[in-house]
């Protein structure tokens, strides 16, 4: 749509304003970490933070979340949460984790659920000014976004931001603010040299192959020693599953209160890299060794996924390198291993 200027003063007084009427999530700071949660105030907000502990998605796929009440008589009932919240300071990769998760659920087995979060849901994406640690998002090209969000904040280098509005949902959530600058083509500058810079200083970790190379590099790799090697170490913990912003499998189960006759059918997140992920009726595990389900979560973030929604399903946040304990996470490790024999 159009690209305006916002002072950094105006910014938290319109985000101060729309606390008034919604539900604000964003960054915040706790002890060196960044998470994502409810605020209270503007001044809350660490804007200039490089990666959160858990992804967004969170808010969109809770860690828990209750789908249906039921009771012994056979009356049920299906739960559905709709209440407008704002996704304030999503990161690009996020972003586009995020958009992924849309596709998923969106086609064939459509998750109502889901969607009526995320129809409930505006995202205010904001490119980043810090860079974490183990972020290669430069490499995997989510440094930076074009779509999904709402709006979109790009810092200036002095005072204030650009503010693109991406969609009339955006351009609804800036109805107390009136006439706000459009940007200069100066400042339109800054924010393709912005752009740049983050594609260049989000490579932590150097990928030896293109993105699109990934499918046929493990298409090739299957029976690689590398999996056994790794996975020896492995503690299936399923961590880097759970941090992944990508990673969006559940587990369903009833529970029934001690009167036997109300219960309630909830889901929670489940992982790949657990040791019961696989397992059906019968006690049968169909990756029941650790090097069988660590192939796995490669596989599937660069060639199942791929094959079926044309995109990797990594966006380089880094997550998952920081939360392995025993440090044998690193995608970009494996995949340049795999490249280099």
């Amino acid at each position: 749509m159009s690209v305006k200027q916002i002072s950094t003063n105006m910014l938290r007084g319109w985000i101060d304003g729309l606390l008034l009427q919604k539900t604000v999530i964003g960054p915040v700071q706790h002890q060196g970490h960044f998470r994502f949660e409810s605020i209270t105030s503007s001044d809350q907000l660490a804007l200039d933070y490089d990666v959160t502990d858990l992804p967004p998605k969170k808010f969109l796929l809770p860690p828990r979340e209750v789908m249906m009440t039921f009771r012994s008589s056979g009356e049920f009932q299906s739960v559905m949460e709709f209440h407008p919240f704002v996704l304030f300071g999503v990161h690009p990769y996020d972003m586009i984790a995020i958009n992924q998760m849309d596709r998923v659920f969106s086609e064939k087995l459509v998750d109502i659920h889901y969607l009526t979060r995320r129809n409930a849901c505006s995202i205010v994406a904001l490119d980043p000014v810090a860079v974490a640690p183990h972020n290669f998002s430069g490499c995997m090209g989510t440094a930076t976004v074009e779509k999904g969000w709402d709006l979109l904040l790009t810092p200036l280098p002095q005072d204030g931001y650009l503010l693109e509005i991406g969609t009339e949902k955006g351009n609804t959530l800036l109805h107390s603010i009136y006439e706000l600058p459009d940007a200069s083509l100066d400042q339109l500058q800054l924010r393709e040299q912005r752009w740049n810079q983050n594609q260049k200083s989000m490579r932590r970790h150097e990928l030896k192959c293109a993105p699109d190379d990934l499918p046929d590099l493990l298409e090739q790799n299957y029976d690689h020693p590398l999996w056994q090697e790794k996975s020896s170490q492995c503690l299936s913990c399923g961590a880097c599953n759970i941090v992944c912003p990508t990673c969006y499998c559940f587990d369903i189960q009833d529970e029934v209160d001690w009167s036997l006759e109300t219960g309630v059918r909830c889901r929670a997140w489940d992982g790949c890299l657990l040791r019961d992920f696989a397992e059906v009726a019968g006690g049968h595990n169909f990756r029941k060794q650790s090097a069988e389900r660590y192939r796995h979560r490669f596989y599937r973030k660069a060639s199942y996924l791929p094959k079926r929604f044309g995109e990797i399903a990594c966006v380089g946040c880094g997550r998952c390198i920081s939360a392995c304990i025993p440090n044998i996470s690193n995608p970009v490790e494996v995949y340049n291993q795999l490249v280099g024999e």
